[in-house]
């Protein structure tokens, strides 16, 4: 009688459940057998642009006219004459000859014939009255080639008696004649006052002169103190700086191999010279010189000397047509890769970062922007990446786009431009692991978030951002700053549902979504609670549903280099990768309580995953076939709400087998995983019974994977709830099998042991005599008996975490179980 009553007391149907025991490291390993489990996916591939460019083959701005080029010449006559009037902004076409520099010289020597500098330091201290001493060096420069315009050194300290001398006190009374191309003409001559007054026009289009840091001697105020720091700067400029142009002129005027070292050495030394005497920026009067010389070094097209060149230039604070034309020939230089070396080893990238802290959009936007493109190609070389990140790059940045963010309508369109080039070359950024804590830090995907809604018509902005997102939302610190972005959820909703068609954008999006609602509760329920979630997902999934009559099917979206039958190829996987990401969102989603019900009565949703099971086969669609298993796994818990589940169970349960009879041991698995829940209906048990699916379900307990061995005890579990089924299973060996799955893996898995006795006791129940011989029998009860010592059952286990977790285990899932089976198992006469 005993017997008999132990034969009708059968388990439950496999339900998986939630374990309820305070969290812990070891739940990992539980979490992996939840009904309701997370997808995962692989992010999305961007491919890096064949060719250097502001805007590649991939941009949609490709065809617009008002893009700035990539491609321009630029030479010594496209930068504005410093003491010309404002140039037109008509630029004539370039001249094809080789510089010459009008310096007197002899052919073998050119350095010869030309005198020495002043060698004695201490007179020029005295006639300067120890004002900018530190500049005159004995020794400092070898040779003084002069240039057409600049005078010997020494003849304008000892002048005929016409012309002005320094007095005592060091009041220099002579001025710089500016370098003129040409023959001279005469003119009427300047007094020293008025040579001094700043001209008109000076450096044309440039901002309007800074405060210059004067040079005090304590001679006086007003006019005596003007007069001296002029003094002592015409000195600095006759005695140090003239010698330079001199000597850059000469040697460029030789253009041999070697010169082109000593040309950057004396922009160099010229740079130096210039900061120690505190010249640089606007504070140099004849500056204007200076960058004449610079320019029509250009033309000797040396990519390190133009770099030395663009450097000082920005240094002397360039701006307007100049500013413009510096930054674009660092763009130029930047276009080659055989350049990236270049810039390790210069200081330029510095003086772009500060262009980029300090211009204003509206008066340099298109120099903002070939700055910004220079950074985007130097950010995709690994060692220039480190040097940016180092030099606060991602902060420059953020002050940009704040900047950016805010620019009146009139420049508009030249912030996008920018835009498009700051977002690739954070994209690039990304790829560093030590940029994440500054992307956190500085608030940046926030302030991209901000972008997103002030140019969301823009495509190229647009997946610039997703691309960042996608990279970034896959490590735990962005996602929850993401997260915790106000709006972010419906704003990328309202993308997908704008730019529907633009696959390689809305695949990110998805991936990013995928990620945020992979790990958090509070995010899975504030999408779907976002307005129009999943009506825009479902929109998505039936647009990008590859039907053989759909649009989307026969469009012919590939690169026009591609043959039309592999361009169709290239379509099709992008349109399935779209779906793999979708997919795993919605998984992902249906975790949340209150979510998974509503998806669950989802009719559209239900078919949508149905048909997608039809349409696709496992070899080709491997990953989108396992999330959309998974899908339906995660929904399947709620089926006894769902009326759409319960009304397409049986049409579920046939198209899993297509993944069960796979080669996909992924498919096999996320398909017995479908089975063991949808195996609590009737209809659903005789349909595997029918379609001898339960022989392939007991061959899985010789699998050496302990997640397909806990699956299929749980498709075993429910088959035996009905009389017929445990015969037939029997018959198959499952219980022989079971025991042996207990014996392999029970120790080390409380829970898979659990799960192997529930199944055994609905097979076996209280016939263990006719299911099992005596050998099998005894041995079962040998391996229960030694589980059931809590000694022995916890004695491998050494984490205290981890130790404690298979207690519970050991004591709520496996114990009670064990023991029922053991007192079915043991002789009448020990029973008794």
């Amino acid at each position: 009688m005993a017997s008999m009553e132990r034969k009708h007391e059968i388990c439950s149907p496999f339900i998986p459940q939630r374990n309820a025991l305070r969290k812990t490291s070891a739940e990992i390993v539980s979490e992996a057998r939840q009904s309701l489990r997370v997808q995962s996916t692989q992010r999305p591939f961007t491919p890096r642009d064949g060719q250097r460019q502001l805007f590649g083959k991939s941009y949609v701005r490709t065809d617009c006219d008002n893009r700035p080029p990539s491609t321009f010449s630029l030479h010594a006559q496209n930068f504005d004459a410093p003491d010309s009037r404002p140039g037109s902004g008509t630029h004539l076409s370039p001249l094809d000859h080789k510089p010459k520099f009008p310096v007197p010289c002899d052919a073998e020597d050119p350095f010869k014939a030309f005198p020495k500098p002043p060698t004695d330091p201490l007179e020029v201290k005295r006639g300067l009255a120890g004002a900018r001493t530190r500049l005159l060096r004995a020794g400092s420069l070898t040779t003084l080639p002069p240039v057409e315009g600049h005078t010997d050194v020494k003849g304008r300290l000892n002048s005929d008696p016409g012309q002005k001398q320094l007095s005592a006190k060091g009041l220099a009374t002579t001025d710089h004649t500016e370098v003129r191309r040409g023959p001279h003409k005469p003119g009427p001559r300047r007094t020293a006052s008025e040579s001094r007054i700043p001209q008109p026009g000076v450096d044309s289009g440039l901002r309007p002169t800074e405060c210059r840091a004067g040079w005090r001697t304590g001679m006086g105020n007003g006019d005596n103190t003007t007069s001296t720091e002029e003094d002592a700067e015409s000195l600095v400029w006759n005695n140090a700086i003239a010698p330079l142009l001199q000597q850059l002129e000469a040697v460029a005027a030789g253009s041999s191999e070697d010169s082109m070292d000593r040309l950057c050495d004396l922009c160099d030394g010229l740079h130096g010279t210039l900061a120690e005497a505190d010249m640089l920026g606007r504070r140099c009067k004849r500056r204007s010189g200076i960058l004449r010389t610079l320019f029509r070094l250009i033309d000797l097209n040396s990519a390190q000397l133009n770099l030395h060149i663009t450097k000082l230039c920005l240094a002397l604070c360039v701006s307007g047509n100049n500013l413009l034309n510096i930054c674009k020939l660092i763009f130029k230089i930047g276009r080659s890769e055989n350049n990236d070396i270049l810039f390790q080893n210069n200081s330029i990238i510095d003086s772009l970062l500060g262009v980029l802290s300090s211009e204003d959009v509206s008066a340099s936007g298109e120099a903002l922007l070939y700055c910004v493109g220079t950074l985007k190609f130097l950010s995709g070389n690994s060692v220039i990446l480190r040097l940016l990140l180092d030099k606060n790059c991602l902060g420059v940045a953020q002050k940009l786009i704040q900047r950016l963010c805010l620019v009146e309508d009139t420049y508009f369109t030249i912030a996008g431009h920018i835009l498009v080039q700051l977002t690739a070359t954070l994209r690039n950024l990304a790829d560093h692991p030590d940029s994440r804590p500054l992307f956190v830090s500085f608030s940046i995907l926030s302030e991209l978030c901000l972008v997103l809604r002030h140019h969301h018509k823009d495509q190229d902005i647009c997946t610039n951002i997703s691309r960042i997102y996608s990279k970034l939302s896959s490590y735990s610190e962005c996602r929850l700053a993401l997260a915790q972005t106000p709006g972010c959820y419906q704003l990328f909703l309202e993308l997908l549902s704008k730019h529907h068609q633009k696959q390689d954008l809305v695949v990110r999006l998805l991936f990013t979504l995928g990620n945020l609602t992979a790990k958090s509760n509070e995010a899975r329920q504030q999408l779907f609670q976002c307005k129009g979630c999943v009506d825009t997902l479902l929109q998505l999934y039936d647009s990008y549903q590859q039907r053989n009559d759909s649009p989307r099917a026969t469009s012919h979206k590939g690169p026009l280099s591609l043959s039309k039958s592999t361009a169709t190829s290239v379509s099709v996987q992008e349109d399935e990768d779209v779906l793999v990401k979708l997919v795993r969102v919605l998984a992902n989603m249906c975790i949340h309580p209150a979510v998974g019900p509503a998806l669950a009565n989802n009719t559209v949703c239900i078919q949508l995953l149905m048909e997608t099971l039809e349409l696709r086969s496992v070899h080709e669609s491997e990953e989108l076939l396992i999330n959309v298993a998974a899908t339906i796994n995660n929904l399947s818990f709620y089926q006894e709400e769902s009326e759409a589940l319960r009304h397409g169970r049986l049409i579920i349960a046939k198209l899993m087998l297509k993944l069960v009879l796979s080669s996909s041991m992924d498919a096999m698995l996320e398909a017995t995983r479908v089975y063991g829940n949808l195996s609590q209906s009737k209809d659903v048990r005789d349909f595997i019974m029918q379609n001898k699916v339960h022989q392939f379900v007991v061959t899985l307990l010789d699998s050496k994977s302990t997640e397909m061995c806990f699956s299929a005890c749980g498709v075993l579990t429910n088959l035996a709830l009905d009389p017929p089924n445990r015969v037939s299973l029997s018959l198959e060996g499952a219980a022989p099998k079971l025991a042996d799955c207990l014996k392999d893996f029970g120790a080390g898995d409380w829970q898979l042991a659990g799960q192997v006795c529930q199944a055994l006791w609905n097979i076996v129940g209280g016939c263990s005599e006719k299911l099992l011989d005596t050998e099998q029998r005894e041995s079962l009860l040998e391996i229960l008996t030694a589980y059931s010592d809590e000694e022995y059952a916890l004695k491998w286990t050494q984490n205290e975490d981890v130790r404690d977790f298979h207690r519970a285990c050991w004591e709520l899932e496996f114990l009670p179980i064990a023991q029922k089976l053991i007192k079915t198992l043991q002789p009448p006469d020990l029973t008794a």
